[in-house]
């Protein structure tokens, strides 16, 4: 009988994460999802209680426990990491936080989670990605490659170091067997879009919103084999908004 892969996900609550699970869900995979909620009476998504874990990626020591915890529920190997947390702070009337607002404990708090929870997960989890010949995907965002109307400057520069740290970390896992990559979703239709983020759409070549399954679907391929010698790169998901 074939293994059963396993995939650790954050972010997996709602839009990209929750569209991710119940893809790779129907794809048979077992799914450990991270968040700072305990898990829901009322799942959102597919999987157990047993396979969730509640970390506070804002804080090391908690993301560091959690990867001991996440070691003793796996059977040695670990198929595939998608970071997907993310935040982006607003200000009180729900506007963009420039470089000249946002305080320092807010950009300690975005780049805890969008950026350091990352490189901490998969050197946690390094044995464990070793014996699966595993993949990583970190998500960044449209945002780290241009400034953005809705997405405030610690998110996006955090993206930017994201991507960084994306083609660092597939030169340095590769000889372990370990692929690394990067999605960049741009305006992607979830519960807690931007409001005005619709009139972007007119701009958009495709002209629509991009929907989380969309996304989802990338992430399943470039777990799978058939991405096998794809590693290093970010592929932006925003339906030609980049052009």
């Amino acid at each position: 009988m074939e293994r059963q892969k396993t995939l650790l996900l954050t972010g997996a609550s709602r839009g990209i994460g929750h569209a991710t699970v119940r893809q790779f869900n129907a794809e048979g995979w077992r799914v450990i999802t991270c968040s700072r909620q305990p898990f829901p009476e009322k799942c959102p998504w597919g999987g157990g209680r047993e396979d969730h874990v509640q970390v506070d990626l804002a804080d090391p020591k908690s993301v560091i426990a959690a990867v001991d915890d996440i070691r003793g529920r796996i059977d040695g190997k670990l198929d595939a990491l998608v970071n997907n947390a993310g935040i982006s702070p607003k200000t009180e009337g729900g506007g963009r936080l420039n470089t000249l607002e946002t305080d320092l404990r807010t950009w300690g708090q975005v780049f805890h989670v969008n950026f350091f929870a990352s490189i901490v997960l998969a050197r946690g989890l390094r044995e464990e990605l070793v014996a699966a010949k595993g993949s990583v995907v970190n998500v960044t965002s449209i945002a780290g490659n241009e400034v953005h109307p809705f997405a405030g400057a610690a998110y996006s520069t955090s993206k930017a170091a994201l991507k960084a740290l994306t083609r660092e970390m597939a030169h340095d896992f590769g000889p372990l067997g370990v692929r690394v990559n990067a999605i960049a979703p741009g305006e992607i239709e979830t519960a807690i879009l931007s409001p005005g983020t619709e009139k972007l759409t007119e701009t958009i070549p495709l002209r629509r919103l991009g929907q989380p399954s969309e996304v989802a679907n990338t992430i399943f391929f470039l777990c799978s084999d058939n991405a096998g010698y794809i590693s290093g790169t970010e592929i932006e998901i925003n339906g030609g908004q980049h052009v």
